[in-house]
């Protein structure tokens, strides 16, 4: 989408919806509630070791909130050049212009890879065209939206809440949607357990679109019901009932084709870890169908 074409869009969105709107030169700019900046950064659980990369960033309060609160790092972009001297201003004020810059660039021409969290309030539209560099970002990246979605890419947490002094929409209400970027965690993991006096082999396949995953498993060949089977990140747990053990919890995270971590079994937490012996690729909208194949040392 061209530059124009973009200002176009949010300019009909904003009038679609009787938006009154503080306009900064041709580029309409809604500003985000201070309370709704809150609510985003503390959903995102935005520390002082984080990166935050504002798309869209306006006045620059959400890095300048993420620095001030939080003293995190990152900085936001801007078409409108007098916003990006408004931001860069409101950092010097707050004291935190040496952790928070605005810049005048293309969101889709800045590079997302420093970030650890990614802000956003644009367009249904232009999440989605987003979505495909989000997606391929480090997994644990968080992203934390404010009104709109990803498509098919379903949040891990969502809620609304009261924004006083929203400038668009109805009810001065706001939306917060929230993701973690997921790892590729599909594919057949395998390992041992020890139980009832000897050693059982215990494989769990996984299925995966984007961060939801279906599973099945077998204990020494046969059959064996998931309780549930959840991925955030890197990070993947699996709960089981194995017999002899009862309900066993298996916590681990993904290095190259191993998962490290520990295991649960009548409140006794032990290492545990599990290989990969087959990849499977995740399915995601406009994806290929899936490969699998076998995974080879």
């Amino acid at each position: 989408m061209s530059r124009f074409a973009r200002r176009c869009a949010a300019l009909l969105c904003a009038v679609s919806i009787g938006a009154t709107a503080q306009d900064f030169g041709d580029t309409p700019y809604v500003q985000t509630p201070q309370v709704v900046v809150d609510a985003m950064l503390e959903t995102a659980n935005v520390g002082r070791n984080d990166y935050v990369i504002d798309l869209g960033s306006g006045d620059g309060r959400m890095v300048i909130t993420a620095a001030r609160q939080y003293g995190a790092r990152g900085f936001g972009v801007d078409l409108d050049k007098r916003l990006v001297a408004l931001a860069n201003a409101n950092a010097r004020k707050a004291g935190v212009a040496d952790r928070a810059r605005f810049y005048a660039r293309d969101l889709f021409a800045t590079d997302l890879s420093p970030a650890s969290v990614i802000t956003i309030y644009l367009l249904p539209e232009v999440n989605l065209m987003n979505r495909a560099r989000i997606l391929a970002l480090k997994p644990g990246t968080r992203v934390v939206s404010h009104d709109y979605g990803m498509g098919d890419w379903q949040p891990d947490v969502e809620f609304e809440m009261d924004a006083p002094g929203k400038s668009v929409g109805r009810n001065q209400r706001s939306k917060v949607l929230y993701w973690v970027v997921p790892d590729r965690m599909a594919g057949r993991w395998v390992w041992t357990f020890a139980g009832e006096g000897r050693k059982h082999a215990i494989e769990l396949l996984l299925r995966q679109n984007y961060q939801k995953l279906e599973s099945s498993a077998t204990l020494d060949g046969r059959a064996l019901p998931v309780e549930s089977a959840t991925m955030s990140g890197t990070r993947l747990d699996v709960v089981l009932n194995l017999p002899g053990a009862g309900r066993v919890s298996f916590s681990g995270t993904r290095i190259n084709q191993a998962l490290d971590g520990e295991m649960v079994a009548a409140g006794v937490k032990s290492p545990w870890s599990a290989v990969r012996t087959e990849i499977i690729d995740p399915v995601h909208v406009n994806a290929p169908p899936p490969v699998i194949r076998e995974f080879v040392q």
